[in-house]
Parts: C-alpha cells; structure tokens; sequence
C-alpha cells in the first residue's frame, strides 16, 4: 500500500536559495583557512616540530564565510518546513522494520546531499489474525452438530472468506492447514500458511427436548470415546499444554 507521512524537515531558504547570505557577493573566501575549511598547527615534541590539521573555527570547515546574512534563515541558508511525503510499503513487512527514502531526510546547507528519511514500521493486531513471521493462525468455534456431521465454514483470510469443508468427527483442536494463505514475503518469494484451529462449542443449557435427544445417543453408545489413531495424537499434542 501507500501511506502519506507528514514530517518536518531542514529544507533551502527560499529568500537566499540556500547561499545563508542576501547576494552572492556576500559569500566570501574565510580569510583564517583561504578557503581550504583546515587550518593547520605546529607544535614541539621530543620528536621534533610536528604540524597538525584541524577544522576551521571560523567557516566551520565550508572554506567560506556569510559577511551579510540572511534574515529568514540566519544564515544558516536552511528553513524548517512541513511537509507530506507518499510513503510505499511493500507486501510482506513486518513491525519493526525500516524502510529507507534517500535524499527525504533533512538538506544539506550550501547544497550538500541530503541525508535519508528512515520510516519504521508499526503493525496494527488484527482481532481475528494472528502472526508468526509469514504463517498466520485463527480460530474457528463449530457447534457439536457441526463437528458430528460435519460442515463446510468461512475462514477470515487476508485474500477475503475462503471456504472450508469440515469432515464429519471433526475433533476440538483439531488444525487445518491451507497452504500460501499466509503473508506474503517482503523479498517477493512464495507465501506463508494459514493454520485454522478447530473448536467445538458444548452448550451449558439444554432444553428437555435436546437433552432428550442427546441422551437417546447416549443409550445407544455414539457419544462414547472412541478415539483413531489421529484422534489419539491430537489430544495427546493438547495434554502437553497441563
């Protein structure tokens, strides 16, 4: 997607095109470093006479100095300024990442290069999505009618409501996959998964014409444990989390 970003930022004097000064001619040659922006310095050792470089305190190291300057930016040939930049966010990225606009950030004084406009990402939660990396997960509740017969359900995806059969037995707990349902990869390569997991609702209150009903399952033996091989390995994976 796209995102409008308003920052403020060291932009070029409009009154003096970013000179500092109110004419060219009131830039002029620093008369301590003739223009070099480094003064150098003698000074004794047991080693000898020895001459060190330094910055000039004058021009600052610009090798010139603003005899007249400017009223607007004092000089300084930079204004403060707000402004909206279109900010494009790939697919895929994550909260923390940064993403980098060169030459959005802060201009240099004197038209040097401008420095970068770093923008870090911050992921809003979805109430229904969760992430790890690429994969997502959700939860799916069925009632205990669905879960016997089984039924068909719409699984919230970032691509819209993707249909999904449900086989009858279907256990609480039970996950399904649906392969490149996932995020995107920032790098442009493949797709995560979707990770559904199933639970079944229990109703805490019957009325006598279900309960009824459930109990004439009962007699005849239906609702009693008899769990396969899978069914057997799912609660297995539950038992790890007591």
């Amino acid at each position: 997607c796209t995102k409008e970003v308003t920052i403020e930022r060291s932009r070029p004097c409009p009154d003096c095109n970013g000179r500092g000064a109110r004419s060219e001619s009131d830039v002029k040659t620093c008369p301590t470093c003739k223009g070099r922006g480094q003064v150098e310095h003698a000074t004794n050792s047991i080693f000898g006479r020895m001459m060190t470089t330094s910055t000039c305190p004058q021009c600052n190291g610009e090798g010139r100095i603003v005899t007249n300057p400017c009223s607007k930016c004092g000089g300084t040939g930079l204004v403060r300024k707000r402004e909206t930049v279109t900010v494009r966010i790939p697919a895929g990225v994550e909260n923390g990442m940064q993403l980098t606009m060169r030459g959005e950030g802060h201009s240099a004084p004197r038209g040097g290069v401008n420095g970068d406009l770093l923008i870090v990402i911050e992921e809003v939660e979805n109430a229904q999505i969760k992430r790890d990396g690429n994969n997502l997960f959700c939860t799916k509740v069925i009632s205990v009618a669905d879960a016997i017969l089984g039924c068909e359900v719409t699984i919230p995806t970032i691509d819209g409501g993707q249909k999904l059969r449900l086989a009858p037995g279907t256990q609480s707990g039970h996950v399904e996959k649906l392969r490149g349902k996932g995020m995107p990869s920032v790098n442009g390569y493949g797709r995560g998964d979707l990770y559904v997991k199933i639970l079944v609702w229990i109703p805490r209150k019957l009325d006598k014409q279900s309960k009824e009903a459930v109990e004439r399952m009962k007699a005849i033996g239906v609702t009693e444990p008899d769990p396969n091989r899978d069914d057997k390995a799912l609660f297995e994976k539950e038992a790890q989390y007591f």
